[in-house]
């Protein structure tokens, strides 16, 4: 995933990130990632026993992105939504067409062997 804001290298290579330290990689209050988790469904941090939110990497480079949408492209969240979801339909097109490629050069290669 291309992260637009340009904060892909300051993202520490590590499996799980809590709210306060997501709230200062991507620059917003921990109440504004609360409310975009409610308004973004893409974003599910995982849950401690004691309920406290774990982000993944992929959670933190979604909302990078999304701030980028809000802040800097002036996307309205609504519109935020709806260019996120065209781009994951995009992203799961090409996901699948390089699948059946790839199924293909493995059939062709097959049917080669038994002729």
């Amino acid at each position: 995933m291309t992260n637009q804001g340009g904060a892909t290298g300051r993202i520490p290579d590590k499996l799980y990130f809590r709210i306060g330290e997501v709230s200062r990689l991507v620059g917003v209050p921990a109440s504004v990632l609360r409310y975009w988790e409610t308004e973004f469904s893409r974003i599910r941090p995982k849950r401690t026993a004691k309920g406290q939110r774990l982000y993944r990497r992929s959670d933190l480079e979604l909302l990078l992105e999304i701030k980028h949408l809000l802040y800097e492209r002036k996307f309205t969240i609504k519109g935020a939504r709806k260019h996120l979801a065209g781009r994951k339909k995009e992203e799961d097109r090409s996901g699948v067409a390089g699948l059946v490629r790839s199924l293909r050069k493995e059939l062709e290669a097959i049917r080669k062997l038994v002729e």
